[in-house]
C-alpha cells in the first residue's frame, strides 16, 4: 500500500490520513491510487464500524498537484483516461472513485477538515458522509480558476448537500468558504476547533452501536438522498427493519439496555 495514505484500525474505527504534508496533501497519481486502494479495502473489512478521513500537516488537501496544472498550460491534450470503470463495472474513473469510494463504504465516514480543502480536496471531503470543519478552514470548488469544472463526483455530492443555486454559485465563482458558512449552507456538518479529535470521538461512539443497524441507516439515507422513488425507499425501510428485528445484535442491544451494561456486538459476518 502506498505511503500517500495511511490507515490504522483500532476498536472498529479506521483512521485514514492523507499523508503528503510537505505538499499540503496535494493530489498526484499516487495519492489518487492510494485513496482508492484504501477505500476499497475498507469496503470489505467486516471489523470496520466507522471511518475518519483527515489530512496530515497544515491542510486537509490543497487539491490537484501544481505539476498537473503546469502540464495543462502546454496546450490541448486528451482527457486523462483509465480503465477502472471498464474493468470493474464501476460508474467512476480513478479520480471520481477517490471521492466516491467513501460513499460506497457501508459504514459512516467522517471527514475532519482543517487548513484548506480546495478543488479536488473539497471533492474528497464531500465524498464523506459527515464533515467536521475548523472555523478557519478555507473550502473552495476551485476548478473554475483553472478553466475547469469539478470532475471527481463533486457535482453529485454538492447537489445532495446544498441548494442547486448555491452549488452553481460555488462552482462558477470559486470563492472561499470558511467553516461557519460551510455549516450554514449545508456543505459541512459541524464546526469545531478540533475536527479530527471530535471526528474520532464520534466514530468511537458509532463503533459502539450495533453495526448492522448503523449500516442499515447509512444505506437508507443514501438511497433517499440519491433520489430513489419514495415507494422504493419505504419498501427498503421495511426490508431493513425486518432484517434487524430479532437478530442477535438487536437482541443484544435490548438486553444490554435492561441489564444496564455496555452491549457487545458481533462484527458483520
Amino acid at each position: 500500500m502506498s505511503d500517500r495514505v495511511t490507515c490504522s484500525i483500532v476498536g472498529g474505527v479506521a483512521d485514514v490520513r492523507l499523508n503528503r504534508p510537505d505538499k499540503m496533501n496535494a493530489l498526484d497519481p499516487a495519492m489518487f491510487a492510494a485513496l482508492v486502494e484504501v477505500g476499497e479495502s475498507l469496503k470489505t473489512d467486516p471489523s470496520v464500524r466507522a471511518v475518519v478521513l483527515s489530512g496530515e500537516g497544515r491542510a486537509f488537501c490543497a487539491g490537484l498537484d501544481f505539476g498537473n496544472f503546469q502540464a495543462m498550460a502546454g496546450g490541448p491534450r486528451e482527457p486523462a483516461q483509465d480503465t477502472i470503470g471498464e474493468t470493474s463495472g464501476r460508474i467512476t474513473h480513478t479520480g471520481q472513485q477517490a471521492s466516491w469510494v467513501w460513499q460506497e463504504i457501508p459504514v459512516p465516514v467522517i471527514a475532519a477538515v482543517h487548513g484548506v480543502a480546495l478543488g479536488g480536496g473539497i471533492q474528497v471531503a464531500l465524498g464523506a458522509d459527515l464533515r467536521f470543519v475548523h472555523p478557519d478552514v478555507k473550502m473552495s470548488v476551485l476548478e473554475i480558476r483553472w478553466g475547469l469544472t469539478p470532475d471527481m463526483s463533486g457535482i453529485v455530492r454538492l447537489n445532495q448537500l446544498v441548494r442547486p443555486d448555491i452549488a452553481l454559485e460555488l462552482a462558477v465563482s470559486g470563492r472561499m468558504v470558511d467553516g461557519n458558512e460551510a455549516v450554514a449552507i449545508g456543505l459541512a456538518t459541524r464546526v469545531t476547533e478540533t475536527p479530527r479529535e471530535d471526528a474520532l470521538a464520534l466514530a468511537g461512539e458509532i463503533a459502539a452501536k450495533s453495526p448492522h443497524a448503523v449500516r442499515g441507516a447509512k444505506h437508507l439515507v443514501r438511497l433517499a438522498a440519491g433520489g430513489a422513488p419514495v415507494a422504493d425507499v419505504l419498501a427498503e425501510e421495511r426490508r431493513v427493519i425486518g432484517s434487524l428485528i430479532g437478530s442477535p445484535n438487536q437482541v443484544e442491544a435490548v438486553t444490554a439496555w435492561f441489564e444496564k451494561r455496555e452491549p457487545c456486538y458481533a462484527d458483520i459476518g
